[in-house]
């Protein structure tokens, strides 16, 4: 029987952002490297110095939301039947990190080809979206979802 809503905290444990909100605007310099002619001067530079704020951000964003203190263990300990959601972004924290290294080894080969570069990139930016996307969706089932007898 559904009584209502869990109510959502004011601040996430330690004051945090939840996933997804932290470094929202770090994807603006890789986007704007991309999407420049890569034909142009100085296009990888661009791309390397858009992607470090990237890396730093999601590196951050795993810091925060794993770990026993993390948003994760705080959104099983109040409803576990998000397990399945928590370890399928917890995987993906692992493939976006591989991702983001590859991008960057990529981009300072001086060999590498602008296709290989696009193509990485690109498939980065979905898997970004998809995360954010399912981080956002996992937190809306924790606080708007109640399935009575959960605490």
């Amino acid at each position: 029987m559904v009584t209502g809503p869990i109510q959502q905290p004011p601040t996430l444990p330690g004051g945090l952002r939840p996933p997804g909100v932290t470094g929202l605007g770090d994807l603006h310099p890789f986007a704007r490297a991309l999407a420049a002619a890569p034909a142009e001067p100085r296009w990888r530079e661009r791309l390397l110095v858009g992607l470090c704020p990237v890396r730093r951000s999601f590196a951050e964003h795993v810091r925060v939301t794993e770990g026993p203190a993390g948003l994760y263990a705080e959104l099983l300990g109040q409803a576990p039947r998000l397990a399945r959601g928590v370890r399928l972004l917890a995987r993906e924290h692992v493939m976006i990190t591989t991702a983001l290294a590859a991008l960057q080894h990529a981009a300072e080969a001086p060999d590498a080809s602008v296709d290989d570069l696009l193509g990485r990139a690109g498939y980065l930016l979905r898997a970004l979206a998809g995360h954010r996307q399912r981080g956002a969706d996992l937190l809306w089932e924790a606080y708007e979802t109640d399935l009575g007898g959960e605490t």
